[in-house]
């Protein structure tokens, strides 16, 4: 396989600092069954995915995951992975057919073969990524060419786990930020980001989304 091009890092060396640089495996060692965002952003995304993720037996990976992935229910997916920093939480994600403890910040080297998934999905997780651009190289390398990395976003955090430039900025800014990640670790073509919260109508937490292609 071509390795992508990496553009040069433009970020500062405080911007993936975080109030809380502790071991991320503490923080993380005591399951959250809870949703981050309300109801109708969790529909929002649901919607979204049922007309961006490709089906008829397609295989998934669902990036730092969780007990809920908000997937579309029936879908003709051949299999969802699931890889995340808590086994009881995703143990309790029925939406997965395999599922991987693993901790991006610590490695962001993923434990998958090259070209392994038809698509990749991150939601609101981004915001906790310490080295970005290389977990972002990594998507790219176990993405199959032509396949959509989605990252989901929300304004919603652990503020002493969100690095520090996602604190400081708004929802544009966030969106810059994600697209920037895609540009500088290489080899992705990059769409719009998209406003999915407003889509239905509802109230709700502001939700987006920025999406790549693997070229």
């Amino acid at each position: 396989m071509t390795t992508p091009t990496p553009q040069p890092s433009p970020y500062t060396p405080w911007a993936f600092r975080r109030e809380d640089e502790s071991d991320d495996r503490r923080f993380y060692d005591s399951p959250r069954l809870v949703v981050h965002v309300d109801e109708a952003a969790v529909k929002a995304i649901t919607a979204y995915y049922s007309e961006a993720l490709p089906g008829d037996g397609r295989i998934i990976l669902d990036l730092m995951s969780s007990w809920r992935s908000h997937l579309p229910e029936g879908a003709a997916y051949k299999k969802v992975v699931g890889l995340g920093m808590n086994a009881v939480e995703l143990a309790e994600n029925p939406q997965l057919d395999e599922r991987v403890v693993h901790d991006v910040n610590a490695d962001p080297t993923l434990p998958f073969a090259d070209e392994t998934f038809d698509a990749a999905v991150v939601t609101v997780s981004v915001q906790y990524l310490t080295k970005p651009l290389e977990v972002f190289r990594e998507v790219n390398r176990v993405l199959k060419p032509g396949a959509n990395f989605h990252v989901v976003f929300s304004n919603r955090c652990f503020p002493t786990k969100a690095v520090a430039i996602w604190q400081r900025l708004g929802d544009e800014g966030h969106a810059e930020l994600v697209a920037s990640y895609f540009h500088h670790s290489g080899g992705w073509e990059v769409a719009e980001a998209l406003d999915i919260g407003s889509r239905l109508g509802q109230s709700s937490d502001p939700v987006y989304v920025v999406r790549g292609r693997r070229t």
